[in-house]
């Protein structure tokens, strides 16, 4: 964890190394998927005429991104036919999710949700698919951003991911409306063709990505690695893995009316929406799980699949980060992954709805946040990649996390002002850059953690756990509010904030005591 502190020279001239530059154009790729499958699509239907809520199937679309943890194994141990000999390990998963992401867009602009039942499930099945395709080039991205450069440069790798992927969505978000507005659709004027059109231009700008990968080299760590099993092995896995997903997904679908009534009761019974919504979908996904769990079972115990396979896939990634840190301090660090960006997270729920509550307009709230913010967000970044390198992780860490839950009291002011413009671009700065500065250090602090035999696996677990609970606590915010209003939320939001830093610096600690033992360790080995 402790790695060498670079000068300003070499920190700064990192800006301009070529691997930032490949994260930059990858983290591009990766954002241009998620705005096409929720607030993009959601105009494009709703100008369609249709009801995006009856349509149960697009609420799977987010599976994808909340579960990849699930499948990134198979990403880790399992190879393409031909492809993985050809590009690489790394090289071959992403080339052939980027070009499943173009599939998926390509089917979605070639369907008409205006024409019936029919062709909005055919819709609702292309934007799960872009979904899970896209949570796919994730977990090869992180995989492949670990392997391919030492931990120095980690900080200024994940500000460049991070800025290529606010300036997709920006591409994907505004970008596709002014495309489709553009070509002569609107409210009240429908037009598929337009929609069509801006839906095709995305999945060409996906070739920057595929471009990327046929371009990059093979990490080294990943070119040198072989694998173990027969091809007909490897295929009869993949079997036992298709039908504990169709278990999970027949059982998600089948219990969705039942929930619905369930829901329904229990918020009558507790008088709260969000509680009762919760208890019922965490049910609702533990059953899914057990079922797929079961049908896992029952098949390995036909024999079909080695348990070897499955154990090196499944087990060993968890073990093996148990093992390397004991269990006290490993779950000491996934406290703290699954705690870091609780601050900010839980104020970010509200902070729009707050916003309009301040006077603002829809257009001032746009202008602000989506534009302003995000190329705060993207400075905040770049400084943060820079100070950790020059300062080391652990450090710029703290200063994150201090001035992510600092910042919330910033709320508090604009709350006083009132509809003051001055004011507002004030906190948007002081909160995206703060967030942009915490997320880097917090990217590189995670990749640090993973062990280069199970990187897919072990960054996909930290990236699902990371958001976990704060977007948990960030469903109750508008309740909280309501409660005890918008002073004492910004002060709850800050106070949430501050066993963050002594989880820090109880684990820069620890990791750095670690790395004496281990330093004592070899020494007395070598004699």
């Amino acid at each position: 964890m402790q790695t060498p502190q670079a000068s300003w020279r070499e920190s700064l001239g990192a800006f301009f190394h070529p691997r930032v530059i490949v994260m930059l154009l990858l983290g591009f790729s990766a954002g241009i998927p998620i705005l096409l499958i929720f607030s993009s699509l959601s105009l494009w239907l709703r100008e369609a005429g249709v009801e995006r809520a009856a349509i149960t199937f697009f609420s799977w679309a987010a599976l994808g991104y909340s579960f990849k943890f699930v499948w990134a194994p198979l990403v880790d141990q399992l190879p393409i036919p031909w492809l993985s000999r050809w590009l690489g390990r790394r090289r071959s998963w992403l080339l052939l999710a980027q070009l499943a992401i173009i599939a998926a867009i390509g089917a979605m602009a070639s369907i008409d949700p205006s024409l019936g039942q029919s062709s909005q499930t055919a819709m609702a099945l292309a934007a799960v698919a872009l979904g899970f395709s896209s949570a796919t080039q994730d977990i090869v991205i992180d995989a492949y951003r670990i392997e391919a450069a030492d931990s120095r440069l980690q900080s200024m790798m994940s500000a460049a991911y991070i800025a290529g992927y606010r300036v997709a969505m920006v591409v994907s978000g505004a970008g596709a409306l002014v495309l489709a507005a553009g070509f002569g659709t609107e409210l009240g004027n429908y037009r598929f063709d337009a929609w069509s059109y801006t839906y095709w231009i995305m999945a060409a700008v996906m070739l920057v990505g595929v471009v990327t990968t046929l371009s990059i080299r093979e990490p080294a760590v990943s070119a040198q690695r072989s694998y173990h099993y027969s091809a007909r092995e490897y295929g009869r896995f993949v079997l036992l893995f298709a039908f504990a997903l169709l278990g999970f997904v027949l059982c998600f679908y089948l219990t969705s009316e039942p929930a619905r009534e369930l829901k329904s009761g229990l918020r009558d019974l507790l008088g709260n929406r969000a509680l009762s919504s919760f208890i019922v979908e965490t049910l609702r996904l533990l059953l899914a799980a057990g079922i797929s769990l079961l049908m896992a079972k029952a098949l390995l115990r036909t024999g079909l699949v080695k348990r070897q396979i499955v154990d090196e896939t499944y087990v060993a990634p968890v073990r093996e980060f148990f093992e390397r840190y004991g269990v006290k301090a490993a779950l000491f660090l996934l406290l703290l992954v699954g705690s870091y960006r609780i601050s900010d997270i839980v104020l970010g729920v509200i902070s729009n709805v707050f916003y309009l509550d301040m006077g603002f307009s829809k257009e001032q709230i746009a202008t602000a946040v989506k534009t302003f913010g995000v190329v705060m967000a993207i400075v905040g970044g770049f400084l943060g990649g820079v100070l950790a390198m020059r300062h080391g992780v652990m450090r710029i860490l703290f200063l994150g996390a201090l001035l992510s839950a600092a910042t919330n009291l910033l709320f508090m002011i604009l709350a006083a002002k009132g509809s003051d413009l001055v004011w507002l671009y004030i906190v948007v700065a002081a909160d995206n850059l703060s967030a942009g500065l915490a997320g880097a250090a917090f990217v590189a602090f995670l990749s640090s953690l993973t062990s280069i035999s199970f990187t897919a696996m072990q960054y996909a677990i930290f990236s699902s756990l990371m958001t976990l609970l704060p977007k948990i606590l960030g469903g109750y915010s508008g309740s909280i509010v309501d409660t005890v209003g918008y002073n004492w939320f910004f002060i709850f939001t800050t106070l949430i904030g501050l066993p963050v830093l002594l989880l820090i610096l109880l684990a820069r600690r620890y990791l750095h005591l670690k790395e004496e033992i281990n330093d004592v360790d070899e020494k007395v080995t070598a004699d």
